[in-house]
Parts: structure tokens; sequence; C-alpha cells
């Protein structure tokens, strides 16, 4: 393994504590940083049929993704264009069209309205002026994206430097393993994302992951706002039985990746909110949302490859419980942060070079909204 070289370069340090727990930034931060971004929603797979739908609830938006009848992926504002009823909820099928509960509107899948009910009582009515708004939404080995404003490097330019190295895991072909989740944390999205961005804290903070893997996390910089990381399984087995289990028998089960990543577990991260976790036997992602100054909903799901065997199902529990740990600890850290940055005498720390991902994270909120610069928070912003 390569160290990790040291930088001659002023030091950097982290973000004032105020922007942690700002309400007016948090808006800000949605408008300027996030609806401008594509945001994951799900896998193809997910809604395999026509009229299969997936709600992606962010913010103050929420967007119905829908295959239609054509087998296309089709991405509409969640919003009746009669009196701005929210129409559908969670996930299902909506067989033949898609339905207003309150007034009956009905849109066909490419967000066209079809009917108006009693529509002889609208005067002059011209139904071409009443489809769904849409929304931008493009497919990337078989995950789902939409964006909301602005006209940001599509996900397969953003990915472009390192899809090869993602081909061995079939993204394209993965399947739901187990339903999507979603946790509340009392926690700001931005730290919630700055741990993601950072392996300094794994040693401590994850005592059964340090134990499995090797601790010189191979950080390397693949493209504009990409940062990944990988991890190899320790030739030493760990004393706890289901670390030692796993690192033992998913080399020997996950046939369906090539030999060389059968002992690695792959973190990429993609600014400015979400993280795909790559290990030999499933695939999942992490998304960052804010839910309000020092509040953040975590919204994944976890995939793999189309396999029944008992050994892979084995596998993927063990994976899984493995991986709702680190989630759980990581969660503990993260709201401790919170907590203490609420204290009046903290400045801004240091930076390590394990941290580095952070760096352009940080730059992007300060590009965004240069009042981030500021070691206050301002009366206003601009």
């Amino acid at each position: 393994m390569n160290a990790i070289p040291v930088e001659t370069v002023a030091p950097r340090t982290a973000l004032p504590s105020w922007v942690y727990q700002n309400a007016q930034l948090t808006r800000l931060e949605f408008e300027r940083i996030l609806r401008p971004s594509w945001q994951i929603v799900c896998h193809v797979s997910q809604i395999p049929r026509a009229g299969d739908y997936i709600t992606f609830d962010f913010g103050p938006e929420s967007i119905i993704v829908v295959r239609d009848k054509a087998g296309t992926i089709r991405a509409h504002h969640n919003v009746c264009r009669h009196r701005g009823t929210r129409i559908l909820d969670g996930s299902g099928n909506c067989r033949g069209a898609i339905t207003c509960p309150y007034h009956g509107w009905t849109y066909q899948y490419d967000g066209s309205l079809q009917a108006a009910s009693m529509r002889e009582t609208f005067p002059a009515f011209d139904r071409g002026k009443y489809s769904l708004y849409p929304a931008r939404v493009e497919v990337m080995l078989g995950f789902v994206f939409v964006c909301l404003a602005g006209d940001p490097p599509t996900p397969q330019q953003v990915w472009a430097p390192i899809i090869e190295e993602l081909l061995p895991y079939r993204l394209e072909e993965l399947v739901p393993i187990s339903p999507m989740y979603e946790e509340h944390w009392e926690v700001d999205w931005k730290i919630a994302m700055d741990n993601y961005l950072e392996s300094y804290h794994v040693p401590l903070g994850h005592p059964g992951l340090n134990r499995m893997m090797t601790p010189d996390y191979e950080d390397t910089r693949s493209s504009p706002g990409i940062g990944r990381g990988f991890s190899w399984f320790r030739p030493q087995p760990s004393a706890r039985w289901l670390e030692r289990v796993y690192t033992k028998y998913a080399p020997q089960v996950c046939t369906q990746v090539p030999a060389a990543n059968r002992t690695s577990w792959r973190f990429y991260s993609c600014l400015p909110n979400l993280g795909i976790d790559i290990m030999p036997e499933q695939v999942d992602f992490f998304q960052v949302l804010p839910n309000g100054p020092g509040r953040t909903i975590i919204r994944g799901a976890a995939f793999g490859v189309p396999d029944e065997r008992r050994e892979m199902k084995l596998v993927r529990y063990m994976g899984t419980k493995l991986n709702m740990q680190v989630n759980a600890e990581d969660k503990w850290l993260c709201e401790r942060v919170q907590k203490g940055l609420r204290s009046g005498l903290y400045t801004p720390g240091p930076l390590s070079h394990l941290e580095r991902w952070m760096h352009e994270f940080h730059d992007l909120l300060r590009a965004r909204i240069p009042e981030v610069r500021l070691p206050q928070a301002p009366a206003s912003f601009a």
C-alpha cells in the first residue's frame, strides 16, 4: 500500500460552528447546492413494470419516478396541476394512470393530463396546458437520478473517469436485497457528509471495521466531485465470530466478481450528498438529505446481482449486519459532533491529510455561499 504523501501546503481548517446550525444557510444550501445537483432516487430494478413508481421527497419538493408503457423512465413533480395536491406517496404501481386523490385528475405516465373529472364545469378548458411539471432524469449504470434546477454535468459525465472500475460489479443487473430505508439523525447534513468523506475516524470510531480491514485506506481522487477509498480484508482473522466468518467466506462465495475484488470494500463519495459502498456481495447507496438545521434524513438501499444460493444469502446477511453497525457508530459520532459545536468556545481546528476529501466539499460550500467563509453568522446573506 502506498503511503499518503504529506503535502507542503498551507494547513486547512474545519468550518466554523455556525455553519452547521443556521436555518437561513440550510435554505440557501438547498437552493444553491442541492437542487442544482443530481440526486439518486432508485435503481431501475425497483420499478420494473409499466406504472411502477417511487416517490422521492427532497426538502419541500417531491418527485415521482415512473416507468411508462414503452419502458422509459420518467420523472415528474408530485404536484397536481389543479390545486397543488401531492399525488402519490411511497412506491407502488399506478395502474393505467397517475390519479390525484383529491378531485380525480388523471395523468398519463408521460405526465400529460389524461382527464379532469367533470370537465364540463371548467370553461374553455385546454387539457394540454396542465401536464405535470417534468423533472430531468438520467440513468447511469442502472441507477436513476433526478435534477431539479440548473444544468450540472450528467451522472455519466461525472462518473466517466471511473466507470471502467465499476463494471466488474455489474451494477445494471442489480436487484433490491432489502427494503429502502430512511433514518432521522439529529445532525446537520454537512456533518454527516464530512464524516463520510474521511477515514481518519475509522480506527477508533469503527472498531469492528478496523479489526476486519486494513487501516491505511487508499484514498484517491478520481474526478472532480468524486472521492474514493479502498480497504482490504486483513490477513489476520478477527477474534469476533461475525467478522471472522464474513471475511473468510465472502471471497469464496462472491464468484460473480473477479478474485481481486472479493477481498475489498470500496467507498465512493459524490458531492454534494451521495455515498456508494461496494462490497463483494452487495452494493448500497447512502444519501444525506437536510431536514432543517441540525437535522438530517439518511436515505439508502442495498442491492445485489440475482443469486438465490443459501451461502450468498448468508454472506449478505453478515455484510448487512456489519454495515448496520458501522452506520450506527457513525450516527452516534455525528450526533456528538453536533452537540459539541453548540459550545461557544469551539474554534475550527486543523484538518488531517486523511480528511482531505472534505476540502473539496467545503470549497463547494464557500463558492456557492461566500458567507460560509465568515467566522460568525452574518446578519443576512447576499
